[in-house]
């Protein structure tokens, strides 16, 4: 299963926080899920994405800043099934919670907007 490093900003702390998570490709990014083993809650990392969406994605040696958003629609069903063909866990984690497990898409931000020269 292709893994990822995902370093969000602490809400509460403003400190770096690094998580190892599952992916499959998503256009030019990524995509993740917020399963949480299907506990009640989202998991800290998930939280840290809707207060500040603005993140780094780390492949290996390289790394990358992204932007986070929600899957919505045929998006969020496409890419959930494609991480649950890999790791049918996702399905059983669905089965045991509530809430609906967020998908999320992580986006990556062009250098020119990360020195400030858009074009």
């Amino acid at each position: 299963m292709p893994v990822l490093l995902l370093t969000t900003t602490g809400r509460k702390s403003g400190r770096p926080r690094t998580q190892p998570l599952a992916y499959t490709r998503a256009g030019e990014g990524y995509a993740v899920i917020a399963s949480k083993g299907g506990a009640a809650q989202h998991p800290l990392w998930y939280l840290n994405l809707r207060a500040n969406p603005l993140a780094e994605v780390t492949l290996g040696r390289e790394t990358r800043r992204v932007r986070a958003r929600d899957a919505e629609g045929e998006e969020r069903d496409r890419l959930w099934r494609q991480l649950a063909d890999v790791f049918p866990g996702y399905d059983r984690y669905a089965q045991k919670t509530s809430r609906r497990i967020p998908v999320i898409v992580l986006e990556p931000i062009p250098a020119s907007l990360l020195h400030g020269n858009p074009r």
